[in-house]
């Protein structure tokens, strides 16, 4: 079993930064695809962005896509979230997620484990 704990979430105003952190429990995170997802509300969780193991690999929804960046330490069991030129549509409950033996995944169904989220919220 593992488990997810996301941190780095507030309140921030439009064209600011944020990085949100993701950490793992257990031994193993390195076999791990990370994904994070986001749900604003009244909205589908939605895909942001995903690694493969060692994070060499990156993909990224088109409405992030220059903004934000992800990036893992596998010795410190964490994926990040660096988000940049942040918009009040960027406002939502962001998760992390992990895809056991995963190559890393826009589908939410690919993944097997998820925290419970930290809330962002960008004011204009």
């Amino acid at each position: 079993q593992v488990r997810l704990v996301e941190s780095g979430g507030g309140l921030v105003q439009a064209g600011g930064s944020l990085r949100l952190s993701c950490t793992s429990s257990g031994r193993t995170f390195s076999r791990y695809a990370m994904g994070w997802f986001r749900q604003a509300p009244g909205k589908e969780r939605e895909f942001v962005a995903a690694c493969n193991w060692s994070g060499g690999n990156t993909y990224y929804a088109d409405s992030v896509k220059g903004r934000f960046t992800i990036s893992r330490d596998n010795t410190k069991s964490t994926v990040y979230l660096q988000m940049n030129s942040l918009k009040p549509e960027d406002t939502a409950l962001y998760y992390c997620a992990a895809d056991d033996y995963g190559l890393g995944s826009r589908s939410e169904y690919e993944y097997d484990y998820w925290g419970r989220g930290t809330q962002v919220t960008v004011s204009s």
